[in-house]
């Protein structure tokens, strides 16, 4: 095994969050279904823009708010996802390299411009995402820094980026990549509606290439087509370790024979959902990677999570290290 440079690579879209605040009459005066990401196109992402209220710009992006939250924590991690030769790339990029992430990605010279995610958030902290992909949908395999996989402990994939074929190569090509390495896969399902989209593609993928897969209890249940409970059993057959979260109910992490209930950390007020998952898996993928337990591991994921949905925006804002430290389960 080639020596370690990174604990977790990345590879996701590239996208510029833009938040305000919404209720329910709202969303439902513009047309949109609460609570779910949708792909839109460069023309309705201007004209529903313009309908928006005060917003809040942030880089975000699946992966790469996990990439980040492990870089929070103190791991070193790398970044792939492309942006566009723009000012909305060039935010990406610095805010990723602020953090101390590695992320060789070339910016697109020509064509589509840097992704953005127009996210509604209401007052029950629900977050409802319509998404101009970009540039990141150019993703192809040649974009893979080929030593940066082969030296992170865990390349983690985000499932939003399934839909490009060329990003689909690049997903095969990086856990080929890995696994010649002796590496680690993991994947998060992302959404319902790309579980719908590509169900036999994700249970073949999970199959033949993914180690750890990530999931909501929604996201789990709709790629068995069966309630929860089954669902987490048939998992187990599978990848080697599934970690399945439940909102206030906590998480669940299957591993062959081991399944480990984790509660939810409690926060005096949910104000924004958003990015809960990916900085669950960062401070599950933080703690996996640093030799941790599974209990311990999960544990660290829902201290991240519940930082996450105390505030708007899907970074963190306090010190995650601290907080974790404060907690037993990390050491500063």
């Amino acid at each position: 095994m080639v020596e370690d440079s990174y604990a977790v690579a990345g590879i996701g879209n590239a996208i510029v969050d833009v938040l305000a605040h919404a209720d329910d009459a709202r969303l439902a005066a513009l047309g949109l279904d609460k609570g779910v990401m949708t792909l839109i196109d460069a023309i309705d992402a201007e004209a529903l823009y313009a309908k928006m209220g005060p917003g809040q710009e942030c880089s975000g992006g699946s992966a790469a708010n996990t990439i980040a939250g492990i870089a929070a924590l103190g791991g070193r991690a790398a970044f792939i996802g492309k942006v566009g030769d723009d000012v909305l790339g060039q935010v990406f990029r610095h805010d990723l390299s602020a953090l101390g992430v590695h992320f060789p990605t070339i910016p697109a010279k020509a064509g589509r411009a840097t992704a953005r995610c127009l996210v509604f958030v209401t007052p029950d902290g629900h977050r409802t995402m319509q998404t101009y992909l970009g540039a990141c949908i150019d993703l192809a395999p040649e974009d893979v820094d080929e030593e940066a996989i082969a030296r992170a402990r865990v390349t983690y994939l985000e499932g939003y980026l399934w839909d490009p074929p060329r990003a689909k190569e690049a997903f095969r090509k990086a856990a080929r990549i890995a696994h010649e390495a002796g590496r680690q896969v993991a994947l998060s399902l992302s959404d319902p509606f790309c579980v719908e989209r590509h169900r036999a593609e994700f249970l073949d993928l999970v199959a033949q290439h993914v180690d750890i897969l990530f999931a909501n209890e929604v996201e789990i249940a709709s790629l068995f087509e069966t309630d929860f409970d089954s669902a987490a059993r048939a998992v187990k057959e599978l990848c080697s370790t599934a970690v399945l979260t439940r909102s206030a109910l906590g998480s669940v992490v299957v591993s062959g024979e081991q399944t480990v209930f984790q509660a939810a950390f409690p926060v005096e007020r949910v104000v924004d959902t958003t990015g809960a998952g990916d900085l669950y898996a960062a401070g599950f993928l933080h703690g996996l990677t640093q030799g941790f337990d599974l209990g311990r591991s999960a544990a660290l994921g829902s201290l991240c999570a519940s930082e996450i949905i105390g505030h708007v925006g899907a970074r963190p804002i306090a010190d995650l290290a601290s907080l974790a430290a404060n907690a037993g389960l990390l050491s500063v």
